[in-house]
């Protein structure tokens, strides 16, 4: 299979070469393994992109209305909005990861005890309610002891309290995810708020079934690939591969043994055509291997943060990414400024206004578009 072939096969199941009018938001965002959403903004313009006549109401709608959605940490730890669905599975799968070294100094870990007392307390605090940290705060420390409120983990203005540490682990274990902002402020809650009742799936039938969706979305793809896209132990990745079996296909992607999921038998042209704005984050850049085949040329110095995807909004051209972009936002006018690595063709320039249009749509703004150089500090 060529490189061509392949980035024609993911734009197909991103949505990105037509977006999807079936299924609804729930069935993109489940078929792309969760959207980025540490940036809500960006999270609502990577769903829009997808799903025909949808705007950020919508998406809203999705999660805190009819909850399709779940706020919650999804792949590398990182805040992803999941097809409520599919919250047994991820919780089943990234408790089956082997544990990672701990990067905490060990004055500020918790013992196994003290972390399953503090899960404990927030499940249960959580169960019908939604709570900012400054509430967990007293809560915790009360029901614990004052151990939990030692100041001594590393944040963003200071140091937090000890048992913050417990959050992510209270997600990954079923217990917690967001809930809607109170004035601004971060909540939390509990996802069987969201979907009573559920259990997470057995580990091997997760980590599997999250296996041949990940291939769906963005193979072909190598174990070491899907470790670093989940960041798990390339090790561990490995085996999961291997006792899948004849339930995987291997494929030469330009050279490189790969893997797709035996049963895929999608059908695509051998060259993706189109160009698509890409807002932060968007899974699409973060997803897709090798970097330097996603990021040719001029782009992997431009459009990557330290090696990493997703800080810079992309232009992807083809499938790759051929430039960058940022707007400003005042009221309901979206200026966007583009800055393209090559000439753009007259139907490219077509498909970035009718993109720069349809993102202002979902934003519910009116966009004007320059197309100039971007000042590489500034981005949506």
């Amino acid at each position: 299979m060529s490189w061509h072939e392949a980035c024609a096969r993911r734009l197909v199941r991103h949505s990105l070469t037509k977006p999807s009018s079936e299924g609804g938001i729930a069935a993109v965002v489940s078929d792309v393994c969760g959207i980025h959403a540490q940036v809500m903004s960006a999270a609502e313009v990577s769903i829009g992109l997808r799903v025909a006549k949808v705007s950020r109401v919508d998406v809203r709608n999705a999660l805190w209305e009819s909850r399709e959605l779940v706020k919650t940490f999804g792949p590398r730890g990182t805040v992803h909005l999941l097809a409520t669905a599919d919250l047994p599975m991820w919780i089943g799968a990234v408790n089956a990861i082997p544990p990672q070294p701990p990067r905490l100094a060990v004055s500020a870990r918790m013992t196994p005890d003290q972390l399953d007392e503090v899960v404990g307390v927030i499940g249960h605090a959580v169960r019908d309610a939604e709570l900012t940290v400054d509430e967990f705060d007293e809560r915790v420390i009360a029901e614990t002891g004052p151990w939990a409120g030692d100041l001594v983990v590393p944040g963003f203005t200071g140091m937090w309290p000890r048992w913050r540490t417990a959050l992510q682990v209270a997600a990954n274990r079923g217990v917690l995810c967001f809930g809607p902002d109170n004035a601004r402020r971060t909540t939390y809650t509990s996802p069987a708020r969201w979907l009573p009742g559920f259990t997470p799936m057995p580990a091997e039938d997760a980590v599997a079934r999250l296996v041949l969706k990940y291939l769906r979305a963005y193979g072909p793809a190598t174990p070491q690939q899907f470790a670093q896209w989940l960041t798990a132990p390339k090790k561990w990745a490995s085996e999961v591969f291997a006792a899948l079996g004849d339930r995987l296909r291997p494929v030469e992607l330009d050279g490189v043994r790969a893997w797709l999921a035996a049963d895929d038998d999608l059908e695509v042209g051998k060259r993706p055509r189109g160009l698509r704005l890409l807002p932060y984050f968007d899974v699409y850049v973060i997803g897709s291997y090798p970097r330097e085949a996603v990021f040719p040329g001029r782009a992997f110095e431009r459009a990557l943060s330290r090696g990493q995807a997703g800080p810079v909004p992309v232009v992807l051209i083809d499938g790759v990414v051929a430039g960058v972009w940022h707007q400003k936002r005042s009221g309901k006018r979206i200026d966007v400024k583009v800055e393209p690595f090559r000439a753009l063709s007259v139907k490219h320039r077509t498909e970035l206004d009718r993109q720069v249009t349809r993102a202002a749509d979902v934003q519910e703004g009116v966009a004007s578009l320059e197309i100039g150089t971007v000042d590489a500090g500034k981005h949506l």
